[in-house]
């Protein structure tokens, strides 16, 4: 497991926390695209750098393939974060993270489910080796 530095565990906890704000204030039943706009405008408020809806290029072969692949929301460039709002988390949003993370060569990462009655229970993270 990754032993994360100070400042990713810094980010981490600045993340959870936006969420918590963020849903406190929505609550569950909204858009995805609602909750990403307010997540980032909390990490706006606390000066942390964000991109949203940044392009994955994928690498096979040797060669470049742009086929639209996103992430929802990179956090200073260290923490990829994707937001759903959602009923049930799927295996394949819990694998399409780890994939995210294998591809940028990041090493931590948020699932974060707006849809839930309690927030604590959408938030997942992942570390990768």
């Amino acid at each position: 497991m990754h032993i994360l530095s100070d400042h990713e565990n810094y980010l981490c906890g600045e993340i959870v926390d936006c969420a918590y704000k963020v849903h406190k204030q929505l609550g569950p039943g909204l858009l995805e695209k609602i909750y990403e706009a307010c997540f980032c405008y909390e990490l706006e408020k606390k000066n942390i750098p964000f991109q949203r809806q940044v392009k994955l290029p994928i690498y096979y072969d040797g060669k470049m393939f742009d086929e639209g692949l996103k992430m929802d929301v990179l956090v200073d460039e260290t923490i990829i974060c994707e937001l759903k709002a959602i009923d049930i988390i799927n295996k394949v949003w819990q694998a399409q993270i780890i994939s995210h993370l294998k591809l940028t060569s990041l090493k931590v990462g948020f699932l974060i489910n707006f849809n839930t009655a309690l927030i604590k229970d959408g938030i997942r993270r992942y570390c990768v080796e």
